[in-house]
């Protein structure tokens, strides 16, 4: 039984059709080709430099297309294996570049760099590096007075230059990683950002082209530029609110879950609609994805985790929580990490429908009543065995642990603490491993059943102590 309901075969939201604008590199076909012809003055007796300088012109013409065609043959000439053959040197070449341009260069580097790429896509790519993890240095506050409200979540580019962070407010701000300056802002309830309420989520694609946001008082997705945050578009079709979003790596594939309990799949270069996923029972409160054609959600009430696969049509579900589950988080192809309400930190890998590990009361109990602390972010470093969490329940200070995965992901070592003023609602980790980046407010991203005065709402930069010794 397929889940699945695609736009060609009539299930779901109708296509949408796009007019094409300057700029916005939208069609909605092939160009016409026009031949183009040039008006000519006939003038009588033309005398003999005119006629000469006809010549040379359809002399001229005759070079250009004899030129064309050596070129169209050449490319006939090359077979496919050449083709490949020539790509592949020329990749070699950059990663050649670019491994020289680093402080060190290693004898052996580009292989390794080489056998890691291909790890990473088969999803057995496996980094450790948790050990080397020993502390924190001071924390680094980045305060704007547009994130009135608390922030609720944020995301990195992929080479981790830039910041983007999102509040209740609906303000959007952009910030540099390297000076720790904001770059660019969006004010909430305006015009400027198309009048976001409330933003949910957002995520950024791999080459920073899109920023797409979802809003708690709209159905849209807003799609915004990630250079200067200029308005591109809104993508309808969901029946609720939008609750998370995350671009496949390296494309422009959008996958966006929501309150309406279903997935849905775009194709942001048309900007169109490609089919809809269903299966959750409840609505959906987060989802993640990374090179593969496929995306993680979690079913919030249901108590479920699911997998999408797009090209099989198909769904693995996976059970183990017993109360809400609200993020889910990739750490590899294979693995994933999930919370929520009950205060598990839950570690799975695709293979299996029970958690591999699972730790109880992972961030203790609220004293005040008893409670498993209530767990609201994960952050992974990808490829390795290094994990966050944060809970958000008990005294003022919001408290961030550092995990190391055991072998085969089938335990979670704590590694150490850090302790913030305020609800801690974003976690993500720089690529490179040297930053913790935070999202803090005075409020939960998801209400206002409390609030802490005192707390500043702020993105905190956490650098984080390596042991060299251990590398």
């Amino acid at each position: 039984m397929s889940f699945f309901i695609r736009n060609s075969r009539g299930g779901g939201a109708p296509k949408r059709k796009f007019n094409g604008r300057a700029g916005k590199g939208i069609t909605n076909g092939p160009a016409l080709k026009t031949k183009r012809t040039e008006n000519k003055k006939f003038i009588p007796n033309d005398d003999e430099s005119i006629a000469s300088s006809d010549e040379e012109f359809a002399e001229e013409r005759q070079r250009e297309k004899d030129k064309d065609f050596e070129d169209e043959s050449e490319e006939e000439e090359e077979t496919a294996q050449e083709k490949r053959l020539r790509l592949a040197k020329k990749y070699l070449k950059e990663i050649e570049e670019e491994e020289k341009d680093r402080a060190e260069f290693e004898e052996g580097a580009v292989s390794r760099r080489l056998q890691e790429e291909y790890l990473e896509e088969k999803g057995r790519l496996r980094k450790t590096v948790a050990s080397n993890y020993v502390g924190h240095k001071e924390p680094i506050v980045l305060k704007c007075k547009d994130h009135k409200d608390s922030i609720t979540c944020l995301c990195l580019s992929s080479n981790g230059t830039f910041i983007y962070s999102g509040s209740k407010n609906g303000s959007l701000v952009k910030w540099s990683m390297s000076d720790k300056s904001k770059l660019k802002v969006l004010k909430g309830k305006g015009k400027t950002n198309d009048g976001i309420k409330c933003v949910r989520c957002i995520a950024i694609s791999t080459d920073s082209k899109f920023l797409v946001v979802g809003d708690t008082a709209s159905k849209d997705i807003k799609i915004f530029s990630g250079d200067d945050l200029s308005h591109i578009k809104n993508l309808q079709g969901h029946r609720g609110p939008v609750t998370g979003l995350v671009f496949r790596k390296d494309t422009h594939t959008l996958y966006s879950a929501s309150e309406d309990r279903s997935v849905k799949v775009w194709n942001l270069d048309d900007m169109a609609y490609v089919e809809s996923l269903f299966g959750h029972q409840t609505g959906i409160t987060s989802i993640d994805a990374l090179s593969r054609e496929r995306a993680i959600t979690s079913g919030g009430f249901d108590k479920t985790v699911r997998i999408w696969k797009i090209v099989e049509e198909s769904q693995l579900i996976f059970n183990g929580h017993s109360g809400s589950i609200d993020v889910v988080k990739l750490i590899n192809e294979e693995n994933f990490l999930s919370c929520g309400a009950d205060g598990q930190l839950c570690v799975w890998g695709s293979l299996k429908k029970r958690p591999l590990c699972s730790v109880a009361e992972a961030h203790g109990k609220d004293e005040t009543n008893g409670q498993p602390m209530w767990i609201s972010s994960i952050a992974t470093l990808l490829n390795t065995d290094l994990v966050a969490s944060a809970s958000v329940l008990g005294s003022n200070d919001g408290v961030i642990r550092l995990w190391q995965c055991g072998e085969s992901f089938r335990a979670l070592n704590p590694l150490f603490e850090i302790k913030l003023t305020g609800f801690i609602n974003a976690l993500a980790f720089t690529p490179d491993g040297h930053h913790l980046i935070v999202g803090v407010g005075q409020e939960h991203k998801l209400g206002r059943w409390w609030r802490i005065p005192e707390a500043k709402n702020s993105i905190v930069v956490i650098p984080l102590i390596q042991n060299k010794a251990k590398k």
